[in-house]
């Protein structure tokens, strides 16, 4: 039965522009006006974080909008201290909305004496208080199941395939979806089936971490508008070199749609000096001033999904119906037209 109380938003500091864009958007959807809870999230002398509610919660159906992204462990403190608050105003239900989950790449023990972080930040998060995780593109997807509360993994393949069909609408039947590494073709296959494009594979052999050996295409690329698919965009070294190796096996141009774009330390120049066209990121890391200044950079809008997954929530209706084209392509009329 839909809540008869309207949804509560509450924004840390990691992305106040996502968070208010999404305000906005459910205000849109709903016809009256969505606000962000009036709070102050903010930090003693030594760094203590402290937050205070100015408003009633009281039996209220709460969102904190929180990515966990850099600083990963400032953001990741205010998250759950914001939950803690809450949890002891009497908030009816805390569902925290992490646009990027940080420590999603610790998912496992890749060698002896090493922490599997996922699953205790899973911990500390259902610890503080939260009932329920709303989030994008996690970089593993049995991470979903360190939580023994619901967790709603949107996907950003949907809105992807909304701007290549748009972007790329004249060559279209030259488009073809690249995966960076093998682990990633379950992801890129999935947005090759939407926009019916077909798949190659970059397979790369490192002799130590941090080190690219040898890079291998997999499928031909003879001719084509490759686009790179991938969730995360660190430090941008891979993305940058599997793009020359794409243009040296023929490829006609590259461009990269990555989910969460990092970009930490020299990630923005590699970007802008590399043989890539263009890199489109989304909106779940707030953007620095050199990633918004990069010439081949561009940004791409997450809140018109997170606002109608967080009001599907709040009214106990399907936020899997979000990944359907019917559904997505209205909440983003506007801004893309197929």
């Amino acid at each position: 039965m839909p809540n008869l109380s309207d949804p509560k938003l509450i924004s840390g500091n990691a992305n106040k522009p996502l968070a208010e864009a999404i305000s906005r958007r459910m205000s849109m959807h709903r016809g009256m006006s969505v606000g962000l809870v009036d709070a102050r999230v903010e930090r003693f002398n030594d760094g203590e974080i402290f937050v205070e509610m100015f408003e009633n919660v009281r039996g209220e159906d709460v969102f904190i909008i929180q990515p966990t992204s850099n600083p990963a462990n400032d953001n990741l403190m205010e998250l759950l201290i914001m939950a803690d608050a809450l949890r002891r105003s009497s908030a009816q239900r805390i569902t925290a909305v992490i646009p990027y989950f940080g420590y999603a790449r610790q998912d496992r023990r890749t060698k002896a004496r090493t922490p599997i972080t996922a699953k205790l930040v899973a911990n500390m998060l259902v610890e503080a208080g939260i009932e329920r995780i709303l989030t994008m593109d996690l970089h593993a997807a049995q991470i979903q199941g360190f939580f023994d509360i619901p967790v709603d993994n949107l996907y950003a393949s949907p809105i992807f395939a909304l701007d290549i069909m748009t972007n790329f609408k004249d060559q279209m039947g030259d488009v073809m979806i690249v995966s960076p590494d093998v682990g990633g073709v379950a992801r890129a296959r999935e947005l090759a089936k939407r926009i019916n494009a077909p798949l190659s594979i970059v397979d790369k052999r490192r002799e130590k971490p941090g080190e690219i050996a040898e890079m291998t295409i997999i499928g031909s690329v003879e001719g084509k508008t490759c686009i790179i698919v991938d969730d995360i965009c660190d430090t941008a070294g891979t993305l940058c070199k599997a793009a020359e190796v794409l243009i040296e096996n023929g490829a006609k141009e590259v461009h990269s749609y990555i989910t969460h774009g990092v970009l930490s330390g020299p990630a923005v120049e590699r970007v802008t000096k590399s043989v890539m066209k263009s890199l489109v990121i989304t909106d779940t890391i707030e953007a620095t001033k050199p990633v918004q200044d990069a010439p081949n950079i561009r940004i791409v809008p997450t809140a018109p999904m997170f606002a109608q997954a967080t009001l599907n929530i709040w009214n106990g209706t399907s936020v899997s119906s979000l990944f359907e084209m019917e559904t997505l392509g209205p909440i983003y009329e506007g801004l893309y037209t197929v």
